[in-house]
């Protein structure tokens, strides 16, 4: 019995501490510490050329992004444009989460980001739950298609995944004619802001 009452006694004391400790820790170095840590978003990788730039694939993805959801005329009866802002705004919500370059980027602009893939996806049709590798490839393989052969019954194809709930030639068509997104213009503004772009958040943006 005293060895029993010496075993509860030592971890009556060793547990607040430990609890103690792990608070202290917590606090100062974030959700990761202790052992817990907020799974990241599933994040693609940008294909090449994706945004319409050869060069810096994330500073294309929200220059473009925060241009095309500024205005519903920007895209309007513009698919090519259409498409890759919807994959950039797709590609964006993962990479400004998980790539350590953006770690000093607010929180606040990550978790809009999020927000505005929904957003998106929803107005497009797009599965819920959808892997963004798979929207991203779908997307920029329908605009390049486009762009190289001006086929649009062959680009088409590239959206007949079953991640476009519409069907191919329904999902072009609402490339065609997005609605404006009013949380995606505010996270893709807020981005370009981050990143010296387009300007700072504009709330009151309109189609």
């Amino acid at each position: 019995m005293d060895a029993v009452r010496r075993h509860k006694v030592l971890w009556s004391k060793v547990l607040p501490a430990t609890l103690r400790f792990c608070i202290v820790l917590a606090v100062s170095l974030g959700p990761g510490a202790c052992g817990y840590q907020t799974p990241l978003p599933d994040t693609a990788l940008a294909p090449d050329g994706a945004f319409g730039s050869n060069g810096d694939e994330d500073v294309a993805a929200i220059n473009l992004a925060s241009w095309a959801f500024s205005s519903s005329r920007n895209i309007r009866n513009r698919p090519v444009d259409a498409a890759r802002s919807v994959a950039a705004v797709d590609y964006l919500a993962g990479e400004l989460s998980s790539n350590p370059r953006w770690v000093g980027i607010s929180p606040l602009v990550q978790m809009e980001m999020l927000q505005a893939r929904d957003e998106v996806r929803a107005s497009l049709g797009v599965l819920p739950g959808a892997r963004s590798q798979a929207v991203v490839n779908g997307l920029s393989s329908y605009a390049a298609s486009l762009v190289e052969n001006g086929d649009r019954a062959q680009a088409a194809q590239y959206l007949a995944s079953p991640i476009f709930t519409l069907g191919p030639y329904a999902t072009e068509a609402r490339l065609e004619n997005l609605p404006f997104m009013r949380a995606t213009n505010i996270a893709t503004q807020r981005a370009a802001s981050y990143v010296g772009g387009s300007g700072g958040a504009n709330d009151n943006q309109r189609p």
